[in-house]
């Protein structure tokens, strides 16, 4: 089998997260990377025995890197995108894909130009139970969708946060963060594109002052709609209905509820916090490796409960299984545990580079999401509801 040869821009948190998908997936191997922590640049010498530096430039130049995972934070993705292109490799961006639909237009066309595929992710439209609910309507069997409702709850905008991650304008917030899965998971199921939106955002934590909630409902070109809600302040937390499966696919213990307020309340500064943050990332600290253990009990990744209402069903997907209320029973289809997490990313991103294969979560279908994302923040400012895609 033919290894993908990955460099990796940006040592933080997503790298982290992705982290045990690389270790576990044998088709990877993580061949160079770049991030400013020389610390982090250490670590990943001495764990891969590949060369690090300092700027993506001297990564994009290395012979024999078959693609490029961008996970620095968002104000650089647009950046990055364009000189990985410039060095013909093909580029995994994380979402958001960028900060401007503009820069989102420069991407696609750097990567067009450079004859290299662009994938934008992970977004939680990767995860296994929503690709086979989508399958599922794809099949007829329960026929068309007509509504889904999204929602979750957690403590997202109480994690240790750079200064710039509580700045909206620089890509801070719920809108950017989170908003791009629900809004992408919502646009797979629904099979349509969106033609209007009415939304409103929460920003009521003065200490945090970007946006930590939001609703929204969405209406697509087939005639269905969608009714979007986050709340990241970390009371409520929405996994105690996926039975206490977190986000990441593991069991969460009742014991850490309020964890994450608790550690920000010892912090100090801006400064201090940032420096949390880093400390609990790949090479910092604080930072504790992927466990096997742990991976081989991990269900299905998720992002929060999910209800898509069709024709003559009701479908819920769930980290272990697809729940089907059907018109006279109720029926569990279930999902078989991954034994990589979020492979799906792998999978796709491998059927592009060496199977040639256009993949799902190209450049224009998360400029689209990003588009949405974008509305959401003017609908909420102009109390208004606004067209997409005119």
């Amino acid at each position: 089998m033919e290894k993908l040869r990955l460099g990796i821009v940006g040592l933080g948190r997503a790298f982290s997260l992705m982290l045990p998908t690389f270790l576990a997936d044998s088709r990877v191997e993580l061949a160079g990377a770049c991030d400013p922590r020389a610390q982090a640049r250490a670590q990943f010498e001495f764990d891969f025995g590949a060369p690090t530096f300092d700027d993506i430039e001297a990564l994009a130049r290395m012979p024999g890197i078959d693609a490029i995972y961008i996970a620095s934070p968002h104000q650089f993705h647009a950046t990055h995108t364009r000189v990985a292109a410039q060095f013909g490799k093909h580029v995994l961006v994380e979402k958001p894909m960028a900060l401007s639909l503009a820069e989102c237009d420069q991407m696609i066309a750097a990567c067009r130009d450079a004859n290299v595929h662009l994938i934008v992710g992970h977004c939680h439209s990767f995860d296994t139970p929503y690709l086979r609910t989508r399958e599922l309507i794809s099949s007829g069997a329960v026929g068309n969708v007509k509504m889904i409702q999204a929602l979750n709850y957690t403590d997202y905008l109480f994690r240790p946060r750079r200064p710039e991650e509580l700045r909206t304008d620089e890509g801070g917030g719920a809108v950017f963060s989170q908003a791009a899965h629900q809004v992408d998971i919502v646009r797979l199921l629904a099979g349509s594109s969106v033609t209007r939106i009415r939304a409103a955002v929460g920003n009521w934590d003065r200490s945090r002052p970007t946006e930590g909630a939001y609703t929204a409902t969405l209406w697509f070109e087939n005639g269905s709609f969608a009714s979007l809600s986050y709340n990241g302040y970390a009371h409520f937390d929405s996994d105690e209905w996926t039975g206490w499966i977190g986000e990441m696919g593991r069991p969460k213990s009742l014991d850490d509820y309020g964890s994450a307020r608790r550690k920000l309340a010892r912090v100090q500064s801006k400064d201090e916090e940032a420096r949390l943050k880093a400390a609990g990332t790949y090479g910092g600290d604080g930072y504790t490796a992927p466990s096997t253990t742990s991976a081989a009990r991990a269900q299905h990744q998720h992002f929060g409960p999910i209800i898509v209402s069709c024709e003559q069903a009701d479908l819920r997907p769930l980290p272990d299984s697809i729940v089907v209320y059907g018109d006279e029973r109720c029926q569990r289809i279930a999902l078989e545990a991954p034994a990589v997490p979020r492979a799906e990313v792998i999978d796709e991103l491998v059927a592009a580079v060496h199977g040639g294969l256009p993949p799902l979560h190209d450049g224009n279908w998360a400029r689209g999401t990003l588009e949405i994302c974008i509305a959401m923040l003017r609908s909420s400012a102009e109390q208004r509801d606004v067209l997409i895609g005119v």
